[in-house]
């Protein structure tokens, strides 16, 4: 009897300790795994326009607030898809945790981002459609209800008659073709008596160019009397082309986005509508939303991240100013 009583103590002795080995091992796991710091890559269209500068500005906050370390690069010029292909694949060949993306293209960007979902890294799409469903979740403004607010705008200070531009971003670039879309569907069921002079036309990347295909057009069509530009460079290349020509304030714009130039001249009554995002909010999301998916939480399939109207008379309610100058100076440069 004392000899089974003696085994029986080795025995539950034995057991505890395997038992708090166990534990211990366990306790250690969960420390690691609470104290990773996860490598997030964010990928914009490109990084010259203040959009992207402030999208930037929210997802290094992101990641400050949640412990993770933010790698930012996009393609020098936001016609240039190869190079973003090829910085997604760079970002996989690495092994991130996971990927935020601003599509350039909604069809060329596809396979890259198939190919990183297979690998196990979560891509999270901001900013632009993504074509098919092979990603974690779209945290986006809603480009098409963008597009109705500018053809409203644009409506309201023309009194709903006139004569006017479509100019268009860029082939391919889906939350631009939205706004545009948008528009041009409003305009056209909503006010019989605007006539539409041009809506085929692209601007491409740059203010420089967007500003060479405005002036062409004005030369051709004088008699124009309202311009939506769907994005920031194609609005600032259509206001200095209306500079150029004596017309800012006289030719109507409503325009997207913000920037100190675009500021001063809705100050000044050269602009009358800017449609705004909000790129620090889209930032900041798209990357908590993708930590919280890589720690097994559930997240939306789809985040609408808001969209509003800046005019000369409501600039300056506190709001507004916060979107058409969102203060990002602690953040990036």
């Amino acid at each position: 009897m004392k000899i089974m009583k003696k085994y029986f103590f080795c025995f539950l002795c034995l057991t505890i300790s395997l038992l708090l080995t166990g534990c211990g091992s366990r306790s250690e796991r969960g420390g690691e795994a609470a104290t990773r710091t996860y490598k997030i890559a964010v990928i914009p269209k490109g990084t010259t326009h203040e959009f992207w500068k402030a999208v930037h500005a929210g997802a290094v906050k992101a990641g400050q607030e949640l412990g993770v370390e933010i790698f930012w690069k996009g393609p020098q010029k936001e016609d240039d898809r190869a190079q973003q292909i090829t910085v997604v694949e760079d970002f996989i060949s690495r092994r991130v945790d996971g990927i935020v993306l601003a599509p350039l293209d909604d069809r060329a960007l596809m396979r890259p981002v198939a190919e990183a979902m297979r690998e196990g890294i979560p891509v999270v799409i901001m900013d632009s459609n993504l074509q098919g469903d092979d990603y974690i979740s779209f945290v986006a403004t809603d480009n098409y209800q963008g597009g109705v607010l500018a053809a409203h705008r644009l409506a309201q200070v023309l009194g709903k008659k006139g004569k006017i531009f479509l100019i268009r971003y860029l082939e391919g670039s889906a939350s631009t073709t939205f706004r545009e879309q948008g528009f041009l569907e409003t305009i056209s069921r909503d006010y019989p008596e605007i006539e539409i002079l041009v809506k085929d036309q692209f601007a491409g990347t740059t203010t420089e160019s967007a500003y060479q295909l405005t002036e062409n057009l004005l030369s051709r069509y004088p008699q124009v009397e309202g311009i939506f530009a769907p994005n920031e460079s194609s609005t600032f290349g259509a206001l200095r082309a209306l500079q150029h020509f004596g017309l800012a304030g006289r030719v109507k714009l409503v325009g997207f986005d913000s920037s100190i130039k675009l500021i001063q001249a809705l100050e000044k009554n050269e602009i009358q509508g800017l449609v705004l995002q909000d790129p620090m909010k889209m930032g900041y999301l798209s990357v908590k939303v993708l930590v919280e998916h890589i720690q097994g939480r559930a997240v939306d399939r789809r985040i609408d991240t808001g969209v509003s109207l800046a005019t000369p008379d409501n600039m300056n309610q506190p709001e507004i100013r916060n979107l058409l100058e969102p203060d990002f100076s602690k953040y990036v440069r």
